[in-house]
């Protein structure tokens, strides 16, 4: 592996959804593009691009340490055994992590994270990232299998809890022309490979199990996403078992699994880094990946149970999977 720095850069919402800048002043929608523009600058020698968004109860310090850990355990694992994932290589991340004040009971973060994603400018604020990154990296190419190769940068959406309710969101959005002024450039004309998000993973998602026949359903059909939806489940996660229960009026997926519409969905278990996935177990439009063997840690004085347990060799194998997938 080169020496080729991993990147990672942070973006703060407010509690309305709106971008903070350098002084903690809120970024107006006009002005978001030309925010991004300055904040963000991707390498040339990238060829992944991660955006991250995090969860409940989770402190501006915490989001960006549980982040880095992950996203490290990613390059570590890539480090150790680059002949894992022929596809990748070079694997060479840029990393951006998306924070948001999370922090208070269930019900209220509950009720603040939907707000900010449908009511407020969460969503649209993270539609326009997406667009902004899909308009300024290089296009993987989308030829024929045989020919494909693995030049171009990768775009890989990443949410923990509530943060995949954002993501969903605003993937939905903008390939719904949702967002105001329309920020995205994907290239629709390409019968064969019609979407950009080259992999969608939710850790433990803070949402009802029919979340993807009602609310998101529209990923489904006509969503800028050139992948599954892949979900990871635990019976250890408390906040989406109790928590979300008593909020939702159901568990959450994060402790079961989506479960509609049953005609996509399967379930796999998360496999160990010395097993690999294939193609035709994750060659489907939502995947539920049960991690409740490994995903299981969590203090017993506090309510999330193993809800942020997730920082593991085996998530970093099941991302890295899903991005040499994508090639």
């Amino acid at each position: 592996m080169d020496d080729f720095p991993m990147t990672t850069v942070t973006l703060d919402l407010n509690r309305k959804g709106l971008l903070l800048d350098a002084e903690g002043k809120a970024v107006q929608p006009a002005a978001v593009p030309a925010f991004l523009k300055r904040r963000i600058a991707i390498p040339a020698g990238t060829t992944d691009i991660n955006v991250f968004a995090h969860g409940w109860m989770t402190s501006k310090t915490s989001a960006e340490q549980s982040a880095q850990r992950l996203l490290r355990d990613i390059n570590d694992l890539y480090a150790a055994s680059p002949e894992r994932y022929q596809q990748l290589r070079p694997y060479r991340s840029y990393n951006i992590v998306v924070r948001w004040p999370s922090k208070g009971r269930y019900r209220k973060i509950r009720n603040r994270a939907h707000r900010m994603s449908t009511e407020g400018s969460a969503a649209a604020v993270v539609a326009q990232l997406l667009g902004y990154l899909n308009t300024e990296r290089h296009k993987p190419y989308r030829g024929p299998a045989k020919l494909r190769t693995s030049q171009g940068q990768y775009l890989h959406a990443i949410g923990h809890s509530f943060g995949g309710r954002f993501l969903c969101q605003a993937i939905q959005e903008a390939g719904a022309g949702l967002v105001r002024p329309p920020t995205l450039a994907w290239d629709w004309t390409k019968k064969d490979f019609p979407f950009t998000v080259d992999s969608v993973l939710i850790l433990q998602m803070a949402s009802p199990p029919d979340v993807f026949a009602k609310g998101f359903n529209r990923l489904l059909t006509a969503a800028p996403i050139n992948c599954p939806i892949v979900l990871t489940y635990s019976k250890a996660d408390h906040a989406t078992g109790i928590w979300h229960r008593i909020a939702e009026f159901s568990p959450g997926i994060g402790h079961v699994g989506a479960r509609a519409p049953a005609e996509v969905v399967v379930v796999r278990r998360l496999r160990p880094v010395a097993e690999d996935y294939t193609r035709d177990e994750l060659k489907h439009r939502i995947v539920n990946i049960n991690a409740s063997a490994r995903f299981k840690r969590g203090r017993f004085w506090l309510p999330q149970g193993a809800h942020s347990d997730f920082a593991h060799p085996e998530t970093a194998h099941l991302l890295l999977s899903l991005a040499a997938l994508a090639r």
